[in-house]
């Protein structure tokens, strides 16, 4: 036997013995289960339910210490007037005070009345970090600062980040902001420090109609879950293929 063919052979054996040893791990699935996290968190709103009181907004920002007066914030309620000309939509001050008129905010500073005549359609739409499958933002952290968990939560470690802004920029949806105290990025978390003891976020707490709601992937008999599965449900940009993990009953075709 020439010196190549047996290397060959060799070869051909080794490779052999390795998908060997891959497929005993691969036929124990229970293993496998047994090393996933109990808990795969997602979030459920329901646009039908949202009053827009921007209730959700304090909350939010009383629990993450995001001063209430900031022009950011890590939810935000956005409302939509469609009229015979078009669809407007403003969120003055993140929501948080709530909308008392039909005044619409179209820049800061600029306002347009609307009359109630030529109202055909006005809703809610409270938005947060959609905890993405696919995270862009994880991809471009030159420092690894931004980081999913086993769980499904995509978390920030202030310790690390360096104030680049690359994530900022990549998130399709806008979720992301620069701390105004802390000068490192910042987002929704679910209320990671709340969901992990068993409390549901503040926002969902705050919510005087059960129009937020937090749900368990891997729990058989969780309601939002159920929900989820068994309903017509929507998610925002989809096209961006991120995967998000934040899903809305009742998604109108004008939200963007």
């Amino acid at each position: 036997m020439l010196r190549r063919d047996f290397l060959r052979y060799l070869f051909k054996g080794l490779s052999l013995l390795t998908l060997g040893e891959g497929l005993k791990k691969i036929i124990w699935p229970i293993s496998v289960n047994a090393a996933l996290p109990p808990n795969r968190w997602l979030f459920l709103v329901d646009t039908y339910k949202c009053l827009g009181c921007g209730f959700c907004v304090q909350a939010c920002k009383l629990e993450n210490e995001i001063p209430v007066q900031a022009n950011v914030s890590r939810t935000w309620v956005e409302r939509y007037v469609v009229t015979p000309e078009g669809t407007l939509t403003d969120s003055p001050k993140e929501g948080r005070e709530g909308f008392i008129n039909n005044r619409v905010e179209l820049a800061p500073g600029r306002y347009q009345n609307i009359p109630k005549e030529k109202i055909k359609k006005g809703f809610f739409v409270p938005k947060l970090c959609n905890q993405c499958e696919k995270p862009p933002c994880v991809q471009v952290c030159p420092v690894g600062a931004t980081y999913k968990t086993g769980e499904g939560i995509t978390l920030i470690d202030r310790k690390w980040c360096i104030g680049c802004g690359y994530c900022i920029m990549a998130c399709p949806y806008g979720m992301r902001f620069f701390h105004p105290q802390y000068h490192v990025a910042d987002k929704c978390n679910f209320c990671y420090h709340r969901i992990h003891k068993g409390i549901k976020p503040a926002c969902v707490l705050a919510c005087p109609t059960g129009a937020r709601n937090i749900g368990n992937l891997r729990d058989p008999e969780d309601q939002v879950k159920k929900i989820i599965i068994s309903q017509r449900v929507g998610i925002l940009k989809g096209e961006y293929g991120t995967k998000p993990q934040v899903y809305y009953l009742g998604l109108s075709e004008e939200v963007r």
